[in-house]
């Protein structure tokens, strides 16, 4: 019987990878994001095991409206990636703006909760299912301006595990991935709101992490036997370590 994937934050960077990933290991996957006409146009090249769908993740009547329109598939999902996620700014927080603050909050926290528990109640009545949520390592390693934004992933990484708790006695596993600096996706383009010379200069030198590394974690957790549970992992490319970010060198 093929598995069927849910994956949040799909129509580019991450979310796109793991859907190339997890189609070819064999999945089904329904890819979740704001821009459906890039979802219809992955569809086209990527096939009919591809299922685009809007979902906002900012709105929980969006994720309502999506999950009603998958027909009853959203109670069939054996792997949910919440991978839809934004920085914005990196201002000192006496200088944020708070609107920012509230869309990350609305959009890494209360979507990202919203939509887990409504697909939750069909895996545990079915005792089967596993949980991907993309943290970051900004949950644990504090540096200045990301404020809000690192207590959202802090937020993920604490849901995350204390899900695992509620989930005892079940066969439902729960895995968050906290990647440190990424590069190749919209991150920083979305964080620095079109600024490409200061993206640039964010990755200078850096050796980042790419959205294929992340796509390959995610097919790694899913791969392992059902008895085997990855609480964390945390990854960052050789160039960074703990802190505020180094000045890089080639």
């Amino acid at each position: 019987m093929i598995k069927r994937a849910l994956v949040t934050g799909a129509s580019a960077g991450f979310g796109e990878a793991i859907c190339r990933q997890l189609l070819a290991d064999g999945y089904q996957v329904i890819g979740a994001a704001r821009r459906l006409e890039k979802l219809q146009s992955l569809q086209k090249e990527l096939g009919d095991n591809f299922i685009p769908v809007q979902m906002d993740m900012r709105s929980t009547q969006s994720i309502d409206q999506a999950l009603a329109s998958l027909e009853g598939r959203e109670n069939q999902i054996d792997l949910l990636v919440n991978n839809a996620g934004l920085a914005l700014g990196l201002d000192k927080a006496n200088q944020a703006d708070f609107r920012d603050w509230l869309t990350m909050i609305e959009t890494n926290i209360i979507g990202l909760t919203y939509l887990t528990r409504q697909l939750l109640p069909s895996m545990v009545e079915r005792n089967s299912g596993l949980i991907i949520n993309m943290g970051s390592t900004a949950g644990t390693v504090p540096y200045p301006g990301a404020n809000v934004y690192g207590s959202t992933k802090a937020f993920v990484k604490q849901f995350s595990l204390n899900l695992r708790a509620d989930l005892a006695g079940t066969k439902i596993r729960v895995t968050n991935i906290e990647p440190g600096l990424c590069e190749g996706t919209e991150f920083s383009t979305v964080r620095f709101k079109g600024d490409e010379e200061r993206v640039a200069q964010t990755y200078a030198g850096a050796h980042a992490i790419q959205a294929v590394d992340i796509a390959n974690t995610v097919s790694w957790i899913a791969s392992q036997p059902e008895h085997l549970n990855i609480n964390r992992i945390e990854i960052m490319p050789v160039s960074q370590t703990f802190g505020p970010q180094p000045v890089f060198r080639d």
